[in-house]
């Protein structure tokens, strides 16, 4: 589709561009239901490590397009909110690695498009609001339960109530973004991190996702036999005995996702 561009590369990275850059990447009724699919694609992939998502133009993405038919059909609204709720929860449920590249407006469904990956870059022109309530609508795309889980419940609700805009700094300080770089270095940056992603061990990367994703909702005790049963598979693995051998040989590892 050309609102969506999907590009592999060799080594394992794949790239998805939001590519509606007139409009500042809103997304457009028939692309949530395209992003659910790539999503899952990726995870059902073998040769693909990592998914990083950005957009085209100077922006990451506005959220949803309202400047049309909000719906894109004659459904009833309800309805017209699964696809949208289908793809944020096929982006929680991608087991590979995932990096949003940010620069410009991340606001909306775009900033919890943002948020729902596992990794956040964002350059210094970044900036990110829960607009949601200054437009008269509710969190969406996942933003009600990424956000108290991010920074807190009150933090979360003044972030949703408001709908103020955080530069990337203040993005990074409130412990939504995990890098800010200078405008320019955003690209190599990412870069680096998606290659030494997709240069490790495939399967320890997806379980260590896992555990810690789903540690939110477990008891000590249950992460604890959850880890024990996830590094059991681990010992089983040829990459595990590769990155043994590799440190006791003093060389850096190959692994192969066996």
């Amino acid at each position: 589709m050309e609102d969506l561009i999907v590009e592999r590369s060799e080594n394992g990275i794949v790239t998805l561009t939001l590519n509606r850059p007139k409009v500042k990447n809103a997304v457009a009724g028939h692309m949530w239901e395209e992003l659910r699919r790539i999503f899952q694609e990726v995870t059902q992939c073998d040769t693909d490590r990592v998914l990083v998502i950005t957009g085209a133009g100077g922006d990451f993405c506005t959220g949803a397009d309202l400047s049309g038919d909000v719906a894109g059909t004659e459904r009833h609204f309800l309805d017209a909110m699964h696809p949208v709720s289908a793809a944020a929860l096929a982006l929680h449920d991608l087991s590979k690695p995932t990096i949003a590249k940010v620069s410009g407006a991340a606001v909306g469904a775009g900033m919890n498009l943002a948020l729902g990956c596992d990794l956040i870059v964002a350059d210094e022109s970044a900036r990110f609001s829960q607009v949601f309530a200054r437009r008269g609508l509710s969190v969406d795309f996942g933003g009600s339960w990424l956000l108290p889980r991010l920074v807190g419940l009150h933090k979360a609700k003044e972030l949703a109530l408001f709908g103020e805009i955080l530069s990337a700094a203040e993005a990074e300080k409130m412990g939504l973004v995990n890098r800010v770089v200078a405008e320019g270095e955003l690209d190599g940056f990412v870069a680096d991190w998606a290659s030494r992603l997709a240069a490790g061990p495939p399967l320890t990367l997806q379980m260590t996702k896992r555990l810690l994703s789903g540690g939110l909702s477990l008891s000590l005790y249950e992460s604890l036999q959850w880890e024990a049963v996830v590094q059991s598979v681990n010992f089983a693995s040829k990459d595990t005995r590769e990155g043994i051998a590799a440190f006791l040989q003093k060389r850096p590892p190959v692994f192969q996702g066996r």
